[in-house]
């Protein structure tokens, strides 16, 4: 089998790049022929190579650096009919992705040893018109604060950056007037921000979506209507408190299949993919159920944020049990067969 690293070099204080002989090492443990390339300030750099491994028929892709990277990589394989499987090395800044997957966020070297454990998940990958995205999309003024962090910021102070940038921006924030149409409702009017995600994890907060699914077809759509800043910051303080910002009146919380996102009067809506910009509405978001096989570390995976993998379990027990007979089973219903 054939395994390519793509990593960023910068990321992380160029973390990847001090200890890249050691993740190669763990690889080939895992019975990859493992190859690295670094990505270069070329627009696509990340994407273009993943596309061109996949193409060649390598079996796994590791995307080593930020959510910026694996989102690149995403999007070189994502429209394609075979796709490789993937790992990630998180390196950045906030480290979504690897947070949901439960990949060690601060040692690269234990990060990559999670495929030595041979477990994976089938992720959704979100689709935004053309473009692809792992974690989580939005627009309103909310999600403009991501656009305003310096990257230099971003890397020594982390989220920590976000939240000061984002209580600077709160008290200037004023609603949009968009129409959001959704698998079994349309939202029409004022509002401050909309996000879908496909997991539980956005800017380092695990209970903005608290019952995300990585699995299920589904993305876990967030309204926040137009609110003053006393209720803004009610519902953060909510979220804090065990995720219980979803049942504020200010804010809708649904599942969603599907999304159409369009502004409703002549106002630019920028559309945030992942922490980047990604275009203007008007645009589409579809849920790839399951879309990419990715590793992860099942075993730490709370069952509720699973659903193809508790399937398949059940499903092995199942077929183990319907295999028994009844030589396998003494008098009193006891299996003593090495069937268990």
């Amino acid at each position: 089998m054939k395994a390519r690293i793509i990593y960023n070099p910068t990321s992380g204080r160029e973390i990847i790049k001090k200890n890249l002989v050691d993740i190669l090492q763990v690889f080939e443990e895992a019975g990859y022929e493992t190859s690295a390339y670094a990505t270069t300030p070329e627009p696509d750099s990340a994407k273009n190579e993943a596309r061109r491994v996949a193409l060649a028929d390598f079996d796994l892709i590791v995307a080593a650096g930020g959510d910026g990277t694996i989102n690149e990589v995403v999007n070189g394989i994502a429209d394609l009919e075979k796709r490789p499987k993937m790992a990630v090395i998180p390196a950045g800044t906030t480290n979504d992705y690897a947070r949901a997957l439960h990949i060690p966020r601060n040692d690269v070297v234990a990060a990559a040893k999670v495929v030595l454990k041979k477990q994976m998940i089938k992720m959704d990958v979100g689709q935004a018109n053309d473009t692809y995205f792992i974690n989580i999309a939005g627009g309103g003024s909310l999600t403009e604060l991501t656009y305003e962090v310096p990257s230099q910021l971003k890397t020594i102070f982390g989220y920590l950056a976000y939240l000061v940038k984002g209580a600077e921006k709160l008290p200037g924030i004023k609603p949009m007037n968009m129409r959001l149409t959704y698998d079994d409702d349309v939202y029409e009017g004022e509002a401050n921000m909309f996000l879908v995600g496909l997991t539980n994890s956005i800017g380092g907060f695990e209970q903005i979506a608290p019952d995300a699914h990585l699995d299920d077809g589904e993305f876990s759509l967030i309204i926040v209507k137009k609110a003053s800043l006393t209720e803004m910051l009610h519902m953060v303080a909510l979220m804090l408190n065990g995720g219980r910002h979803i049942t504020h009146p200010k804010l809708i919380y649904t599942k969603t299949k599907y999304l159409k996102a369009e502004p409703l009067d002549d106002k630019q809506m920028m559309i945030n993919l992942d922490g980047e910009y990604g275009g203007d509405a008007p645009m589409e978001f579809r849920n790839l159920k399951q879309h990419i096989e990715m590793y992860a570390d099942v075993d730490s995976i709370p069952d509720s944020a699973v659903t193809g993998e508790l399937l398949e379990v059940e499903n092995a027990f199942i077929r183990e049990v319907e295999e028994l007979t009844d030589e396998d089973i003494d008098g009193d219903g006891k299996v003593y067969s090495s069937k268990k």
